[in-house]
């Protein structure tokens, strides 16, 4: 049997193994393990006395995975940017944020749930993991927009769909694992994300003002704040501020020359200013081991699903199974164009079913050289290319792009994580309450893609500025 037959059979057990329920990290992993046998076997003319030759030379191939491609430093930024968030939240950063954001835009229609957007727009900036933005706001906004009025389906869905921003602002945990993936560079895919990450920020934001003004007693404006109390709310939010400021100019140094540190210097660093406010406002030891518990929680988890799906990566290229899927996309008798969208779409229904992190390790090393040979090549110039951008710049796009999407999984049933946390968070809620809540924010996240497909530049402009 040809390499590329076993590979899209191995392919096709995998998924079946993740939709009947199992860990998407296992079923990569032991997917993998078994295509690397049955492939170097199968070199071997199916031998009955080379099958244990064939094991052992999998298992060394296999074993090899785990150090040489997570002992990379840009991944090292994945936990600095989750303890991060955790610390900030830990120290009452999150709440002071979510206070200056709710007198400053809570008089608009819908002003509680804006102003959750907005503050959790401020946090994904600091935090990195959507996770966590959704279990430290189901905890903070939740209760309040309840208090006046707000139905708690509605008003946890704001907090699921807010969470996903994260997934795109900067620092982003999934930003850092498709860079890692597709090798291009970490910190310009951060700085790719921020303007995206605010575009759909305001998109959320609208949507709500937009129910707001057509159902009565939807979600009633908080007022009643005068000049002087706004302005006095802005000191407790500008620690959040300072961190963010410190991140981006460390890393990127908008001042001309070399960068003063790479982004896992610069996550170090910020997680080590929020550290010193929290020790300033009296964070407490048990509140520091909660913090460094969750951290660790997330980042073993992220790593764990990185771990088992690059073996299955490993298996893949055995198999060329990213070669001949990205001839066969080049192949088609249609329009580029067409052809990205039928894959985005793909991804909005494969995330029904997949969680965001290894939807996207298990499918980039097979769609990324797609889409690449798609826009015609890896070094293709702007003028030549099929999407009228070079190859470097049609990479970062890509991975907004599916980054976006990966943000659009985070919600969608029925495996939409950011649902199940918030609904974890709240005894009052049940998953399906969440999902129904965060319904009209998938007509959001539509347009926001559409609106990222037909402006590109949207996305290039800050990356091309460095």
């Amino acid at each position: 049997m040809a390499a590329i037959d076993i590979g899209i059979i191995v392919t096709i057990i995998m998924f079946v193994m993740v939709l009947v329920g199992m860990r998407v990290a296992f079923a990569a992993a032991l997917s993998g393990m078994i295509g690397l046998i049955w492939i170097f076997w199968s070199k071997k003319g199916y031998a009955g006395d080379e099958f244990f030759w064939a094991l052992t030379v999998a298992v060394k191939t296999a074993g090899q995975v785990p150090h040489s491609k997570i002992a990379s430093q840009a991944l090292s930024l994945i936990p600095t940017f989750i303890l991060i968030g955790y610390l900030a939240y830990y120290a009452g950063l999150t709440k002071a944020l979510f206070e200056a954001a709710k007198r400053w835009v809570g008089w608009l229609p819908g002003g509680l749930a804006v102003s959750t957007i907005f503050a959790t727009a401020g946090f994904a900036a600091v935090s990195g993991a959507s996770v966590a933005t959704a279990a430290v706001f189901a905890r903070i906004a939740i209760p309040e927009m309840i208090s006046v009025g707000y139905n708690k389906k509605f008003a946890a869905g704001v907090v699921a769909a807010g969470g996903t921003l994260a997934s795109m602002i900067p620092p982003s945990a999934i930003l850092v694992i498709y860079a890692i993936i597709v090798e291009q560079d970490v910190g310009k895919l951060l700085l790719a994300g921020f303007i995206p990450g605010m575009v759909s920020a305001l998109i959320y934001a609208a949507l709500i003002v937009g129910l707001a003004l057509t159902i009565p007693k939807f979600g009633p404006p908080v007022g009643g704040f005068s000049w002087r109390q706004r302005f006095a709310a802005l000191p407790g939010a500008l620690p959040i501020a300072f961190v963010i400021v410190i991140i981006i100019f460390f890393i990127y140094n908008p001042f001309g020359g070399d960068a003063w540190g790479t982004p896992t210097e610069g996550g170090a660093l910020g997680a080590f200013v929020v550290f010193c406010m929290a020790l300033w406002k009296g964070m407490r030891w048990t509140q520091l081991k909660d913090a460094l518990l969750e951290t660790a929680k997330l980042a073993v988890m992220i790593f764990t699903i990185i771990w088992g799906v690059l073996i299955y990566v490993r298996f893949l290229g055995f198999a060329d199974l990213p070669g001949a899927f990205a001839e066969w996309i080049t192949s088609l008798h249609q329009p580029p164009l067409m052809t990205l969208v039928m894959i985005l779409l793909a991804y909005a229904v494969l995330g029904m079913f997949m969680d965001a992190i290894g939807m996207l390790l298990l499918t980039l090393p097979v769609v990324y050289p797609a889409v690449m040979a798609l826009n015609g090549g890896e070094f293709v110039s702007a003028a030549d290319s099929a999407f009228g951008m070079s190859g470097p710049m049609c990479a970062i796009w890509f991975g907004i792009l599916v980054v976006k999407m990966a943000e659009f999984c985070l919600i969608t049933p029925p495996i939409g994580l950011n649902c199940f946390v918030v609904a974890g968070v709240r005894d009052d809620l049940s998953v399906q309450d969440v999902f129904k809540g965060v319904a009209p924010f998938f007509i959001a996240d539509a347009i926001t893609i559409a609106t990222l497909v037909a402006l590109p530049q949207i996305v290039l402009w800050l990356p091309s500025q460095v």
